[in-house]
């Protein structure tokens, strides 16, 4: 068998481990995104020689990155786009914006400088991981949500934050990891070059997903054929996505604008009723698949991980996350009337950390001083987030009177 041949099977062997785990996550009406990180975990620890091949190919950094960034990115957004209306999105314009600049880049400022006064580690290190911890990943949070019937608006808060302060979670990333000494010598000049790095990357990748969104649509409107416009959907997502990266603009902002507009104006011009529901059906399908693997890698990735004599660290850091997210949440709410606490108290603690923080984190390259440092504390904060946040929010959302069976809508 040639190489490609034991890879593709490898990667096969693992997609079956995940359909079964997500199978028996559903019997048991449990987040199977869960279920996949602990059992990850345990294949992790366990010897299983069928899987050892699998696991060793499937958790090097550059393959985990490459699988989750390249592949996978673009899939879960556009999907969430796609699928998110306009006009639900419009009318939470407010707490959406307001959390996903405001409050992403105060949770931002918040984690790098406790990180940095608190715990002492280098400035480049600090800040780097405050970006990746201001990415909120809303798979686990979002199906929870619908399964208990929590009022629409709550869900599109969270999921039109997650769209938003990914993108921007992505560009702080970079400007963190790669340019912030620079501009740090650079003095005031430097955050005026910090700012306008942030808003080219930022329209630059607005100005890419409008121009491919509105194409793709009036291509749509040719043909009333659906195995064809879900083919044109998937070199939409793609295409704004590489073609972000190659003008080095946000490739994440560009597939959840072309999505949103796809997904809205697309389908109002173009799309035939069996278009949308085929459109719908196929990327729920890969979207399932996407998340299988996401998750199961991130549980098999933390064996590669050294945690010794990290312990206060880790949850120093877990601390200092959940009090940034909650400060920067609640300040950038503030301003709004009549929001109802329940619903600030469900989206901070529904503001999980998941895949897109780890395969940013596994990006950085070998030489990145501190790199190990921001692994491990990266594993342990999303190790926690999906696991004790993910675990106890259907409880907090019984709680708080905002499920289905429990409340009159507000």
């Amino acid at each position: 068998m040639n190489h490609f041949d034991e890879i593709f099977i490898q990667v096969l062997i693992l997609l079956a481990v995940s359909m079964g785990v997500i199978a028996v996550a559903k019997k048991l009406n449990q987040p199977y995104s869960i279920a996949l990180v602990v059992v990850g975990l345990l294949l992790g620890f366990v010897h299983i020689p069928v899987l050892e091949e699998a696991e060793v190919f499937i958790t090097q950094s550059h393959v985990f990155q490459a699988i989750i960034i390249s592949l996978f990115l673009p899939i879960l957004l556009g999907d969430a786009t796609l699928k998110l209306p306009f006009s639900h999105l419009k009318e939470q314009s407010k707490p959406v914006l307001a959390l996903a600049f405001g409050g992403t880049l105060l949770s931002f400022l918040i984690i790098g400088l406790a990180v940095y006064f608190g715990l002492g580690l280098p400035l480049i290190v600090s800040f780097t991981f405050a970006a990746l911890m201001s990415a909120t990943d809303p798979i686990s949070v979002i199906s929870i949500f619908k399964s208990l019937g929590v009022p629409k608006n709550v869900v599109t808060i969270i999921e039109g934050e997650s769209l938003f302060n990914d993108g921007i979670a992505v560009v702080l990333f970079q400007i963190s990891s790669v340019y912030l000494l620079s501009y740090m010598e650079m003095g005031w000049a430097g955050i005026g070059s910090g700012i306008l790095l942030f808003l080219k990357f930022a329209l630059g990748g607005i100005l890419v997903g409008a121009i491919m969104g509105y194409l793709f649509s009036q291509l749509i409107r040719l043909y009333d054929d659906f195995p064809l416009e879900i083919g044109f959907s998937m070199l939409l997502f793609f295409g704004s996505y590489f073609i972000s990266e190659h003008f080095h603009v946000s490739g994440v902002i560009a597939v959840a604008v072309s999505g949103l507009i796809f997904g809205n104006y697309g389908a109002r011009i173009g799309m035939s009723e069996t278009t949308k529901t085929n459109i719908n059906s196929f990327w729920d399908v890969i979207t399932l698949v996407a998340n299988s693997l996401i998750f199961l890698m991130i549980g098999l990735e933390i064996k590669n991980i050294d945690f010794s004599d990290k312990w206060w660290l880790m949850l120093a850091a877990i601390v200092i996350v959940l009090l940034g997210r909650t400060i920067a949440l609640y300040s950038s709410l503030a301003f709004l009337k009549n929001f109802p606490g329940s619903w600030k108290a469900v989206l901070n603690w529904g503001g999980l950390k998941g895949s897109l923080s780890i395969a940013l984190a596994l990006s950085l390259p070998m030489s990145f001083e501190g790199r190990q440092d921001i692994l491990v504390l990266t594993f342990s904060v999303v190790l926690f987030s999906l696991l004790v946040q993910g675990l106890s929010i259907k409880p907090l959302v019984k709680k708080l009177g905002l499920s289905q069976d429990s409340r009159s809508t507000p």
